[in-house]
């Protein structure tokens, strides 16, 4: 996760704090000491599956949950976030680590998965399908002292990858991780390659992540074959065109992507043990915040970097596990933010995307850009929000498998619009910040600023 306005800045400083906290109000438990599936305190079990098992390698479009999520505040509001997200269950990603998970493993073979299992409970009862993220690592695997006590939060130990001689010691936290989830299918490994960034020669140790991501995708595998594994979770970065420094034959009007990230993909590619799907992430904005040529024109990145994955890896699943579209101080309306976030999901099915995860911003309080639900923590928490109406919609409508439509489209300026169609489905929307008519597959309507409209065939 990086520092982007919608994205759920995680304050690391005060995670072991604010976990006290959440674990106070939602009844959580501390979970079992020897790894193994064990009853909370709660009465819940917190290993074992509650159903069949997910195993498609395209699941469609989700969320990732963050540091406050709705498995913990006011009891009724958790109970309307539940239902709401059980009205159409999407794909929810959590990480083992940080965004609202304590340590799993503070002192080797000791473990900790009260928060880890609060979540994977509360992903199961709204009958989504659970995806897990594979870091971040404990303290003792990254120079640090064990114990609970000397967890450090700081962004820059949190964001450290492991030492080289303790990988195999994460990846087999990464199997104990999916025999206590036995109905979780889907292991993503790592997170933007944290830590693998060698200052001394100013690109990504590719050759390290790999050794680690060959690791864990054996021991997951060992668990049980039928686990998904994929990586490598790189951001897809660019520049504008005025930086010529790392740039690349991967580019367009919005820029060219850092040379350094491709080759880190294609080591990975080449030297990988295997994988299920391809995960990465992106935004639609430069390294300097920069929207080229224009805030929605900028957003064909997700579908001209997509297709360039698919090529490279030869057709796997690919999978945005973030993505990004509106750059720091924007002073963006709710309404210009669901466009933008629409338009991008249109981009990024062009570009071959059978899988997205919407990086969730939920915080404790009523101002929240991009929210998906009210917050848990308030007496209207639980009920939806227009974020959530267009994500829901979206999984609902452009499922895996979804045949989409070439259509005929008008209007007073068609570049402004951005249109996607299957053959009982079409999704319009006005890019303008102000008024237009638009005339789509037979049907002629007006649209308002930034309208998101919905269409059935």
């Amino acid at each position: 996760m990086r520092r982007h306005v919608g994205a759920s800045i995680v304050l690391l400083g005060l995670v072991a704090a604010a976990l006290t906290v959440v674990l106070a109000m939602s009844g959580g438990t501390t979970g079992s000491s020897d790894g193994n599936a064990a009853e909370g305190k709660d009465g819940a079990t917190s290993g074992g599956p509650t159903g069949p098992a997910r195993s498609d390698t395209e699941l469609g479009w989700g969320f990732t949950h963050t540091q406050y999520s709705a498995d913990s505040g006011l009891p009724d509001a958790v109970v309307r976030a539940r239902k709401l997200l059980a009205g159409q269950p999407m794909p929810q990603d959590q990480a083992i680590m940080g965004w609202g998970a304590g340590n799993p493993e503070p002192s080797p073979g000791r473990y900790d998965f009260g928060d880890l299992d609060r979540r994977i409970a509360f992903i199961r009862s709204t009958g989504s399908t659970p995806v897990i993220t594979l870091c971040c690592a404990p303290d003792w695997m990254k120079g640090g002292k064990p114990g609970e006590q000397n967890t450090d939060w700081s962004l820059k130990s949190f964001e450290s990858a492991p030492l080289p001689t303790h990988y195999q010691d994460f990846a087999d936290l990464a199997a104990t991780v999916a025999k206590r989830y036995p109905d979780v299918r889907h292991f993503v490994v790592w997170n933007e390659f944290k830590g693998f960034f060698d200052d001394s020669s100013q690109r990504w140790n590719y050759e390290g992540y790999t050794r680690l991501y060959n690791l864990v995708y054996d021991e997951v595998k060992k668990v049980n074959r039928d686990n998904q594994v994929g990586g490598p979770y790189l951001v897809m970065d660019s520049y504008g065109p005025q930086d010529k420094q790392f740039a690349s034959d991967l580019k367009g009007p919005w820029g060219s992507v850092d040379q350094r990230v491709l080759d880190a993909f294609r080591y990975w590619n080449a030297h990988k043990k295997g994988a299920d799907f391809v995960a990465v992430d992106g935004a639609g904005f430069t390294r300097d915040n920069q929207m080229l040529p224009d805030p929605f024109t900028a957003l064909d990145k997700f579908t001209d970097v997509g297709r360039w994955l698919r090529k490279e890896s030869g057709g796997l699943p690919l999978w945005w596990s973030e993505y990004y579209v509106e750059p720091e101080s924007s002073g963006w309306g709710e309404d210009r933010r669901v466009a933008a976030q629409a338009a991008a999901m249109i981009a990024m099915v062009r570009g071959g995307a059978t899988t997205g995860f919407y990086w969730s911003p939920q915080q404790t309080t009523a101002q929240c850009a991009g929210c998906l639900w009210n917050a848990t923590q308030l007496p209207d928490g639980g009920t939806p929000l227009p974020m959530y109406g267009l994500i829901s919609r979206f999984a609902k409508e452009f499922p895996p498998g979804t045949r989409y439509a070439s259509l005929g489209s008008t209007a007073e300026d068609i570049p402004d619009l951005r249109v996607l169609a299957s053959d009982r489905t079409v999704l319009v929307v006005n890019t303008l910040d102000h008024a237009t008519r638009a005339r789509v597959d037979g049907q002629s309507f007006p649209m308002t600023a930034y309208e998101v409209r919905w269409l059935n065939r």
